[in-house]
């Protein structure tokens, strides 16, 4: 084996891995180990799926997701007896409904497909209020310290002590009798219009968006806390550098990492509590398709017609499975204590 005299003696230059001298950043080192997670790139190419049968909803689904035929109700496929056999002897045929229809004749699975709109919406929309309100108040919080802190994270431990799906139960109940027939003109009246015109989404935003963010703003405070004192900070702060271009520019992209991470991971609760408030009525209005409305009318028949509850607990379960994979992928792969492992 020729040594690097030898090399140099010959008239050559050594060789040097090109990649290995120019260094990688965390996110080029962190995308590369989430690749080669197999659990999170299933989750992942999951969620890309699901998001493009919510976009392109009107074109995937056979029918209309409110189309109602009475004289179809509670039709299945006949492939469906050979997995519910004891349906044969009083479930009625057709072969126009892939897996079935409900109790007045709605396509299941149109309304499935079109009932990822609204799982979707919850899985990106919490994130976004958590992250806005969480990220801020935290970051303030934490960043100035004192009795600044102190009430501020005083009104985060009150906010604690209360249940937050009972809380969002009461909200909902409260939108929902308060502003069932607001005076035309009124804020009520407009608040309650955004939400028809929404399907009753709106109200929901609000629920998680009034919940969501205090776990966020305690992990924030933490990070905050934890690198305010680092020496690129002190040095920002030595050359006049004001505390929002700090924070900005130097704090939080340094603690931004675990932040998405943790956002990842509380995704499917967001999902589940959306689909129990349209299980206990509470959710969407009617006929926009969810899955936990779904699952809650089926549940009434269960024992006739199976596949109405199974096939919208099933698209439930795969959407929170590939939010929880893709979650831990990530969490591993923006692990410092990890960085440049293969």
């Amino acid at each position: 084996m020729a040594t690097q005299a030898d090399v140099f003696e010959a008239g050559r230059e050594p060789e040097f891995n090109e990649e290995a001298r120019k260094g990688q950043s965390l996110w080029v080192d962190s995308y590369r180990r989430l690749i080669r997670n197999r659990a999170a790139v299933i989750g992942g190419a999951l969620v890309i799926i699901l998001v493009l049968m919510a976009i392109f909803a009107p074109l995937i689904a056979p029918k209309s997701f409110s189309e109602q035929v009475l004289t179809d109700n509670n039709k299945v496929p006949e492939w469906m007896f050979s997995i519910f056999p004891s349906m044969k002897g009083y479930a009625n045929v057709s072969s126009d409904y892939l897996i079935g229809a409900d109790y007045v004749g709605r396509d299941l699975l149109s309304r499935i497909i079109y009932g990822a709109r609204v799982s979707l919406a919850v899985a990106f929309v919490g994130p976004i209020i958590s992250m806005l309100v969480g990220v801020t108040y935290g970051s303030i919080s934490g960043y100035f310290g004192g009795r600044l802190d102190d009430l501020m994270m005083r009104v985060v431990d009150v906010m604690y002590a209360f249940p937050s799906l009972l809380f969002i139960i009461l909200l909902m109940a409260f939108f929902r009798s308060t502003l069932a027939k607001p005076d035309p003109g009124s804020f009520s009246y407009m608040l309650s219009d955004i939400d028809t015109k929404m399907g009753g989404m709106f109200f929901i935003f609000i629920g998680i968006g009034v919940t969501a963010w205090q776990n966020m703003a305690r992990l924030t405070r933490g990070q905050v806390l934890s690198v305010r004192e680092k020496e690129y900070v002190e040095a920002a702060h030595a050359i006049g550098a004001r505390n929002y271009r700090v924070m900005t520019k130097h704090i939080l992209p340094n603690i931004i990492g675990p932040l998405v991470v943790a956002e990842t991971l509380a995704i499917p609760s967001y999902i589940l509590t959306e689909a129990f408030l349209s299980f206990i009525g509470l959710g969407v209005n009617p006929p926009t398709p969810s899955w936990g409305a779904m699952i809650s009318d089926g549940s009434r028949v269960v024992r006739s017609y199976p596949n109405q509850a199974l096939f919208p607990a099933i698209a439930l379960a795969i959407t929170m499975f590939a939010f929880n994979f893709l979650g831990d992928g990530l969490r591993d792969a923006l692990d410092p204590r990890l960085r440049g492992t293969r």
